[in-house]
């Protein structure tokens, strides 16, 4: 996927909704350091240092579909402890996820604590009761999914095998998705007949292998197994993600598809396959094709495996990934927003002095490079926050840009005036403005001060304004009329 399908896949997340189905989890880590083994064992005494709390298993498939900006319903169960009640504060707190969880008092909520040293997990314990529901907690779960499921693009079946995915839970997310969604299942599940006629199953390498009896180290290999698996049940299609090897597609009646990620440095693998269904699914719900929800996904998953614990993943760390993919290292100057503000911080931490400017520079001519020293010359550190094709096409018209944006900002980036270039959607850099708070805003000598998107801003918080001198002769407008001939 270019970047700008990505851009305009990320931009129309948001119009996603999903259901999330399942095995809810509370997770919780204690961080400390080790520097000693225990006198009264062979075992590391771990000097704790803090604790984290976050929703595990399908309440970290919904934080990660809520992270990357989709609307979510959580069903779930949960029992009636104080995990339960952690686990309804967890979900209160999270923009984006509306919680519906079940109450079984005769079962505890699933916990898992890890113990966590120098980003290595020393033990899990787990309290859990992997128990099925039945009776009147198996009805509330199905009249649930029945009352709140109507509408969404994408229902997400979560099984960790701890007993809330049931026949009759199959079932009624079936019949919720009637109406044109999607049901997607991530399964660690023996058997994929159990699941019936649903969109996709989604297991790992090792959960293809346990459920076909079958090896998958290899292309071959995966691509016999997903032949069988098919044979095994009702599903439509089988998707299997295979860490650094990426994710492959059994679709009935097509050949196996595979497609390939950027390998990535693995700090902990916890919740990866959370987060590469959450963003496979919202991506469907917001109208991808099933190629491109498979590419986000590896991305997805590959930045949640950089980070520590059971992680979200945001739009920008996407673009992120996806500029990191596509560039030398050299071009590292391409940056997201979230990345600008974190180098801004790391600028003015040095006492440097920063300053930005933008604009579309769709073909880059002498007087962008005169216009551009020029604005470093005031500072010390220069952003370019660059037009998106969509926000250039609504300034210059059709046939706008020339250029597309992965040229335009490695162009830009290879200029040694320019420190950072990001790109943004919107119609103006206002909000790239506002995060950056530039000591200095520069922009060309055809505009006034009064004129000048963000000038007011800036001023506010003690910023100057400057307006380069622009060399005369010298436009984007000229340079694709002498190409074209139009000029004559």
């Amino acid at each position: 996927m270019d970047l700008t399908a990505l851009q305009q896949l990320l931009a129309a997340l948001p119009s996603g909704r999903v259901a999330c189905v399942g095995d809810l989890m509370v997770d919780r880590f204690v961080y400390g350091e080790v520097s000693r083994v225990s006198p009264e064992a062979p075992i590391p005494v771990l000097a704790r240092t803090r604790e984290l709390v976050m929703l595990g298993a399908a309440g970290n498939v919904a934080r990660n579909v809520s992270a990357l900006g989709g609307s979510v319903m959580l069903i779930g169960l949960i029992g009636g402890d104080s995990e339960g009640h952690e686990a309804l504060r967890l979900v209160g707190q999270e923009r984006g996820i509306e919680g519906f969880l079940v109450t079984d008092a005769s079962r505890p909520t699933t916990l898992k604590t890890r113990f966590v040293s120098g980003n290595q997990q020393l033990l899990r314990v787990d309290l859990e009761e992997s128990r099925v529901a039945d009776g009147e907690c198996e009805q509330r779960l199905v009249r649930t999914i029945r009352d709140v499921a109507d509408g969404v693009g994408v229902i997400l079946v979560s099984d960790y095998g701890k007993g809330v995915v049931t026949p009759a839970v199959i079932a009624a997310c079936r019949e919720a998705a009637s109406a044109g969604a999607r049901v997607i299942v991530d399964s660690k599940a023996r058997s994929f007949a159990r699941y019936g006629a649903v969109d996709i199953i989604k297991p790992n390498a090792a959960e293809l292998a346990y459920a076909t009896d079958m090896p998958t180290s290899t292309d071959e290999e995966v691509e016999a197994a997903l032949a069988r698996a098919l044979e095994l049940c009702e599903a439509r299609s089988v998707l299997v993600t295979r860490a650094a090897k990426g994710m492959s597609l059994a679709v009935r009646g097509e050949p196996v598809r595979h497609f390939h990620g950027t390998p990535k440095a693995v700090f902990d693998a916890s919740g990866a396959g959370d987060t590469t269904i959450a963003a496979l699914g919202l991506a469907l719900a917001a109208g991808a094709s099933i190629e491109a929800a498979i590419e986000i996904g590896l991305l997805a998953s590959g930045v949640a495996v950089g980070k520590v614990g059971t992680a979200t993943v945001t739009p920008d760390e996407l673009m992120e990934a996806a500029l990191s993919a596509h560039l030398a290292p050299a071009e590292a100057k391409i940056a997201t927003p979230q990345r600008m503000v974190d180098e801004v911080a790391r600028w003015r931490a040095k006492g440097l002095r920063v300053g930005f400017t933008n604009g579309c520079f769709d073909v880059l001519h002498r007087g962008h490079v005169a216009y551009l020293n020029q604005a470093r010359g005031w500072c010390d550190r220069l952003i370019v926050g660059l037009n998106s094709d969509r926000s250039v096409r609504a300034l210059k018209g059709e046939g706008r840009p020339v250029n597309d944006l992965e040229s335009r900002a490695l162009v830009l980036a290879g200029l040694g005036s320019v420190d950072l270039v990001v790109p943004f959607n919107e119609d103006t850099p206002i909000k790239l403005i506002e995060a950056a708070r530039p000591d200095v805003l520069v922009k060309g000598s055809d505009y006034t001060e009064s004129e000048v998107v963000g000038a007011r801003e800036v001023r506010s918080w003690g910023g100057d304004v400057r307006l380069a001198a622009i060399v005369e002769g010298f436009s984007t407008t000229a340079a694709i009329a002498r190409m074209t001939g139009t000029n004559r």
